[in-house]
Formats: C-alpha cells, sequence, structure tokens
C-alpha cells in the first residue's frame, strides 16, 4: 500500500469539510487542511517506528538486580479504529529483568510507537506487553492501560466519566499471584 501525497490528503479534508457543510475556502478554513495532515503525520507516527529496535540496547551491568521495574502513570494518547478519536489514559508498565535490564525511556517511547497507530486498546496492551517479553526475554512483564475513549465520552452513549482498562500479564506476572498481587497494590497507589 502506498501512501497519498500531502496534497491528496489535504484534499480529503476539503471534502470532508464540505461534507460537514462548511467552506474549505473560508477564511478561517484555508490553512486547515494542512494543519490537520501535520497534526496526523505526529498523532499517528507510530507507523514509522520499529517496537523492537527501540529495545535493543540493554545492560547487562545490573549487580544481580532481579525485582520488579515499573513505570507507572504515563500519559498515552491514542486513536481509536473504529471513529479515529482520541483515547487518553495512562500506561503502567512493568517486568523482571532476566539478567539484563532497559534504559526506562525506552519503555515510554515503546508505549508512543504502539498508542500512535489506530487499533483498540486491547491490541495495544497486547503489543506493548508482547514486545516487552520477546525482545528483552525477562522473567515477567505487566502491563495496564486505563484511558477515556473519545468516541464513549464525546459521542454516542456520552459516559464522560467512563474509562476502560485493559491488562496482559505474562511469565512471573502471569504464573505467581505474589507477583501479580505486589505490581497492582503499587499502580493502585
Amino acid at each position: 500500500m502506498s501512501r497519498p501525497s500531502p496534497e491528496e490528503a489535504q484534499e480529503a479534508v476539503r471534502v470532508l469539510l464540505r461534507w460537514i457543510g462548511e467552506d474549505p475556502k473560508r477564511e478561517g478554513l484555508i490553512e486547515t487542511p494542512k494543519r490537520v495532515i501535520k497534526a496526523y503525520k505526529e498523532w499517528f507516527s507510530g507507523y514509522d517506528d520499529n517496537p523492537t529496535e527501540i529495545l535493543s540496547k540493554t545492560f547487562e551491568e545490573i549487580d544481580g538486580y532481579d525485582e520488579m521495574v515499573l513505570l507507572k502513570n504515563m500519559r498515552l494518547e491514542s486513536h481509536c479504529e473504529h471513529h479515529m478519536a482520541p483515547i487518553i489514559g495512562k500506561a503502567h508498565i512493568a517486568y523482571i529483568p532476566n539478567k539484563r535490564i532497559v534504559g526506562i525511556s525506552k519503555l515510554a517511547r515503546l508505549v508512543d510507537s504502539f498508542s500512535k497507530r489506530l487499533q483498540t486498546q486491547e491490541t495495544m496492551t497486547a503489543q506493548i506487553a508482547d514486545t516487552l517479553f520477546e525482545v528483552l526475554k525477562p522473567k515477567g512483564v505487566a502491563v495496564v492501560i486505563d484511558a477515556f475513549h473519545q468516541c464513549m465520552t464525546t459521542r454516542g452513549v456520552h459516559k464522560s466519566e467512563t474509562t476502560t482498562i485493559t491488562s496482559r500479564m505474562l511469565g512471573l506476572f502471569q504464573e505467581d499471584p505474589r507477583t501479580r498481587s505486589e505490581f497492582l497494590n503499587l499502580i493502585s497507589k
């Protein structure tokens, strides 16, 4: 599949403006197509990332550290594939190292890589956890995402206070109830 040119994308925005009853030649809308495709380039930049590459640089000098590494309350912004409406929430990611660690900023970049694509929250949660588990080969991985879906809060059923929580537990987080419980207790504080 080849990507349309910027001009073709801008024309698509003009078509949508006409479809909603607007005049794309109106002063306030003349630059809108250009601004929209610039925003889309940022919002959907995850398609240009290689998640495996993000986690490729690891560190083995960890002095035997084998306890949980947790990043919590990491803001994420995504878009649902059904309405292209924003998903805004928080990701909590933990792993238990197996002789190597990755820089914590790489975990944030991994979240961005998958969140900056069209998908469901369930898919995004699984992709983050599975990639971390496959690349780092840790003893366990846990991912919980808690997010507002604008397709549900600003349209349709208008349930503005409702969040969706998804999780994926792998390795020790799936097998050991104490490890899972520790993770869940830490992210609830």
